[in-house]
C-alpha cells in the first residue's frame, strides 16, 4: 500500500481539508509510490497563519542562536544523507550515484553556508560618520512570511536554496514543492523541527499550480521565490508585482557552450556531455547549444560518439549507473516531441539516440520514462530544437567559422541563464565570457554551483540571485537611520531679520 503524505505546518503533520489526493509516480517504473494529500485554500491560510505567528519571535532570535539550530539540522541531514538520497531517487528517478554525492550534500552545504554566514556577522549593518556630530547606521531586517515554490529537477537542493537564506535571515516560509516530486517536503520539515526550529517557521503545503498561485497572491506573503519555466515565472512575477512583493525568479535557459579552435578536444567533449546528459539533461543551466569550429566538427563528433557509450542506464541503486529516466510521463512525451520535431521538421542530422526506447534497461523499468541521450549535428540557429528549452538529454552541435561569429550567435536568444567557453587561452576565455549575455558562466568546466557562488539569470531567465553572499540580500530589507547629535535642528523657517 502506498504511503500517504500529509501537509506540515505549526511544527507537525496536518491533514488536508480538500478531500483531494494525487499520486507520486516513480519515474523509473511508472508505478505509484505515494499518495499525496492536496491542500485547500483554507489549508494554505492555516499554514500562513502559523508562519505569521512564528515570525516575530524567530526574527527576534539572535542570529547566532538561529545559526546553531540550522547547523544542528545540517549535522542531522549529513548523518541521514543516504536516507534522503533514496527519497530523492525514488521521487526524481535520478541514480543514487547522483543523489548521494550531489543533491543531498550540496543542499546541506547551502544550509551550512548561511548558518555560518549569519552566525559570524553576515547580517551586520554599516556605520557612516557624516560629521563630528552626525552619523548614519543601517540595519538588515527580515521581510516576514515568504513563499517558496520548488522545482522537480533538484527537489531537496532547491528547497534548501530557498529555505536556508530565508530562515537564516529571520524570515518564516510556506514552501510548496512541485507536485511531480513532493516526497522531500514534509521530510525536510520534520528534520528542521527535530533540530529545534520553532513551530511555524518552516511549513509545507502540497498541491497543483492553482494552490501555488493562491499562496503567491496571498496578501500576507512578503516575498516569493520561484524556480521553474519562464512562462510560469512571468505569471508569478506579475502576480507578485500587484502586491509589491519581493521576488526571486530562477527560470529557464538555452545556454551556449562555445568550443574554441584551440580547446582540448577530450576536455571539451567531457564538458559538453556533462552540460547535456547529467541528470538526464534536466538541468536549467545546461549548455544545449554546442558551438564547434567547422574544422573541428568531425573530430568532435567522433570523440563524442566514442564517449557517449559511457552513458550507463541501469538499476538506480547501482553506483555505476549514471543516467536515469525523465521525471514524468508528461515530460517524457514533451522531450520526445522535440526530438521528433528535430528529425522530421528541423531536419537536423541525428548523430545518436532518437525516439526509440533504450533496449538495455532492466525489465522492472519497462513502464518507466526512459529515453536515449540524443545528439543532433549540423544544426542552425533557426531550428526549434536550438531555440526552445527542451529540458532533456538533447545536445545540438552548431558549426561556426570564427569565434566572433560564435559569440554573436550565442547571444541571439531572449534567455540568459548560463554560458561557457572551452579554450587553452585563459586570456581569451575571460574576454569571451565577458561578452556572453548570461548570469552564470564557466571556463573549461560546466555545471558546478557551490554554495559560495551567487547564481541568477539575465534577460528572461530570471530576477535576482541565489546562494553566495549576495543571496542573503534577497531575504532582507535595509533600514537606514541618520542620527544628529548637534542638539539643534537646522531649519530654513527662521524669523527674517
Amino acid at each position: 500500500m502506498a504511503t500517504t503524505i500529509e501537509l506540515y505546518y505549526g511544527g507537525q503533520a496536518q491533514k488536508a481539508t480538500s478531500g483531494k489526493l494525487f499520486s507520486s509516480i516513480s519515474p523509473a517504473t511508472g508505478r505509484e509510490v505515494a499518495t499525496i494529500q492536496c491542500a485547500s485554500p483554507d489549508d494554505v491560510d492555516a499554514a500562513i497563519k502559523s508562519a505569521e505567528k512564528a515570525f516575530l519571535p524567530w526574527a527576534a532570535t539572535p542570529p547566532i542562536q538561529r545559526s546553531r539550530i540550522l547547523l544542528k539540522a545540517v549535522q542531522e541531514l549529513r548523518e541521514r544523507n543516504d536516507e534522503f538520497a533514496e527519497t530523492e531517487t525514488l521521487d526524481t528517478g535520478k541514480p543514487l550515484s547522483e543523489t548521494q554525492y550531489v543533491d543531498v550534500p550540496y543542499g546541506a552545504d547551502v544550509l551550512e553556508y548561511y548558518a555560518n554566514l549569519v552566525g559570524s556577522g553576515g547580517l551586520n549593518g554599516e556605520t557612516t560618520q557624516l560629521r563630528n556630530d552626525a552619523w548614519v547606521y543601517t540595519k538588515k531586517e527580515p521581510l516576514g512570511v515568504c513563499a517558496g515554490i520548488g522545482a522537480w529537477n533538484y527537489p531537496l537542493q532547491i528547497a534548501l536554496w530557498k529555505a536556508a537564506p530565508c530562515l537564516a535571515a529571520g524570515n518564516t516560509m510556506v514552501y510548496k514543492p512541485s507536485e511531480v516530486t513532493p516526497l522531500h517536503g514534509p521530510k525536510l520539515a520534520k528534520l528542521l523541527t527535530s533540530a529545534g526550529l520553532p513551530p511555524g517557521v518552516f511549513n509545507v503545503i502540497n498541491g497543483p499550480g492553482e494552490i501555488g498561485a493562491y499562496l503567491t497572491k496571498h496578501p500576507s506573503i512578503a516575498k516569493v521565490s520561484f524556480t521553474g519555466q519562464v512562462s510560469t515565472g512571468r505569471k508569478v512575477a506579475a502576480s507578485a508585482a500587484e502586491g509589491m512583493k519581493y521576488v526571486t525568479m530562477e527560470l529557464g535557459g538555452k545556454s551556449p557552450f562555445i568550443v574554441c579552435p584551440d580547446a582540448d578536444l577530450e576536455n571539451a567533449v567531457d564538458g559538453a556531455m556533462m552540460a547535456n546528459f547529467y541528470s538526464s539533461g534536466q538541468v536549467c543551466t545546461n549548455g544545449t547549444r554546442v558551438f564547434v569550429p567547422k574544422q573541428m566538427k568531425s573530430a568532435f563528433e567522433e570523440t563524442l560518439l566514442r564517449k557517449v557509450e559511457n552513458v550507463r542506464l541501469g538499476k538506480l541503486e547501482d553506483q555505476t549507473t549514471n543516467f536515469g529516466p525523465l521525471v514524468s510521463e508528461v515530460h517524457h512525451k514533451k522531450v520526445l516531441s522535440y526530438i521528433k520535431h528535430g528529425i522530421e521538421t528541423d531536419r537536423a542530422k541525428l548523430l545518436y539516440g532518437g525516439l526509440e526506447k533504450p533496449a538495455d534497461i532492466p525489465s522492472a523499468y519497462k513502464y518507466g520514462y526512459w529515453i536515449k541521450p540524443t545528439v543532433f549535428t549540423d544544426c542552425t540557429d533557426s531550428m526549434k530544437i536550438t531555440q526552445e528549452e527542451i529540458f532533456g538529454p538533447v545536445l545540438c552541435i552548431l558549426p561556426y567559422d570564427d569565434v566572433e561569429e560564435a559569440i554573436a550567435r550565442a547571444n541571439t536568444t531572449p534567455l540568459g541563464l548560463a554560458a561557457g567557453v572551452f579554450t587553452k587561452d585563459i586570456n581569451a576565455a575571460h574576454k569571451i565570457v565577458a561578452r556572453l549575455q548570461a548570469g552564470i558562466t564557466w571556463i573549461n568546466t560546466w555545471g558546478e554551483s557551490p554554495a559560495e557562488m551567487s547564481v541568477g539569470g539575465w534577460k528572461m531567465s530570471g530576477v535576482g540571485v541565489e546562494n553566495g553572499r549576495r543571496g542573503i540580500e534577497a531575504w532582507i530589507r535595509n533600514k537606514s537611520t541618520l542620527v544628529d547629535m548637534g542638539g539643534k535642528v537646522a531649519t530654513v523657517f527662521t524669523k527674517q531679520t
